[in-house]
C-alpha cells in the first residue's frame, strides 16, 4: 500500500525515545512543592492552562514548561513563594534536560532495516537545542538524512516540509505517537501516517474519538511492526 513512499519521517519524543513520562514525573514533584497551597489536581489544572496560554510565547519543550511552572507557583502562592522553592523548580527542569536518552524497544533495529530503502528524516516539535542534544545522545543521527524541528505540526507546516523536501504528499509517510500532530494533519494533506501509541499522552495532544475514526491511517502497537506494514 505504500509503494509510492520515498521518505519516512519519524517523530522523536515518545516515538524514538521516552519523553512524556518525564513530564508526568516533574508535574508530581512540582505538585509536592506546592502542596501547602492547593491540591495536586488543582495544581495540575492550573499548570496545564498556563502551558497552553504560553505556547505562543515559549513554544514546546522543557524550557517553556519550566517558565510555566515558575509562573504557576507565583500565582498559586499569591506571590509569596520562597526563592528556595523557585530554585527547586528550576532544578526540576534542569534534571529533565539532563535525563539520559532511553530508546524505545526496537527503534534502532527498525531504522537499520529501513535505512537505504527510504530516506529517513526526523520531524519533531520542541526546543531546537534540546532536540539536537537528544538526537546527538541517542546515537541515531547516522540513520537520518534530514532533521526538522518544527514550531507546530499542523497541515500548513507539513506542506512547507514537503515543499522543502521537493516531494509529493503521497511520497511521505509519517510515523508518530500523536494523532493530533503526527497523523491527522498528514491524512489531511494526502500523505500517509502510521500511529504508534505511547502509554501516556499530553492532554493537549488528545483528539476526539470521532476525529480519529474518520481518518485513514494505520496503527502499529510497536515501532517494530513498521517494516511489515510497508
Amino acid at each position: 500500500m505504500h509503494s509510492q513512499i520515498k521518505i519516512i519521517a519519524f517523530d522523536a519524543d515518545d516515538t524514538l525515545w521516552v519523553n512524556e513520562t518525564y513530564f508526568r514525573e516533574a508535574e508530581k514533584k512540582f505538585a509536592q512543592l506546592l502542596s501547602q497551597y492547593e491540591t495536586e489536581n488543582k495544581i495540575d489544572q492550573e499548570l496545564f492552562q498556563l502551558e497552553i496560554q504560553n505556547l505562543s510565547l515559549y513554544g514546546y519543550g522543557v524550557k517553556g514548561f519550566m517558565l510555566s511552572m515558575v509562573e504557576c507557583a507565583l500565582k498559586l502562592s499569591n506571590y509569596t513563594i520562597s526563592q528556595k522553592v523557585i530554585e527547586r523548580i528550576l532544578d526540576i527542569g534542569k534534571e529533565m534536560l539532563e535525563k539520559p536518552i532511553e530508546l524505545l524497544d526496537g527503534v534502532e533495529n527498525v531504522l537499520q532495516q529501513l535505512h537505504g530503502k527510504y530516506r529517513l528524516i526526523v520531524a519533531t516539535k520542541g526546543d531546537l537545542l534540546d532536540q539536537e542534544r537528544k538526537l546527538e545522545k541517542s546515537g541515531l543521527l547516522q540513520y537520518f538524512h534530514h532533521i526538522e524541528v518544527m514550531s507546530e505540526k499542523k497541515a500548513p507546516d507539513y506542506r512547507k516540509l514537503i515543499k522543502h523536501l521537493d516531494i509529493e504528499p503521497q511520497e511521505l509517510l509519517m510515523v508518530g505517537n500523536s494523532l493530533k500532530s503526527d497523523v491527522l494533519p498528514l491524512v489531511e494533506i494526502g500523505a500517509s501516517a502510521i500511529h504508534v501509541p505511547f502509554h501516556t499522552t499530553w492532554a493537549h495532544e488528545e483528539v476526539s474519538v470521532q476525529d480519529a475514526a474518520n481518518s485513514d491511517y494505520k496503527i502499529a502497537q510497536s515501532i517494530k511492526e513498521i517494516p511489515s506494514l510497508l
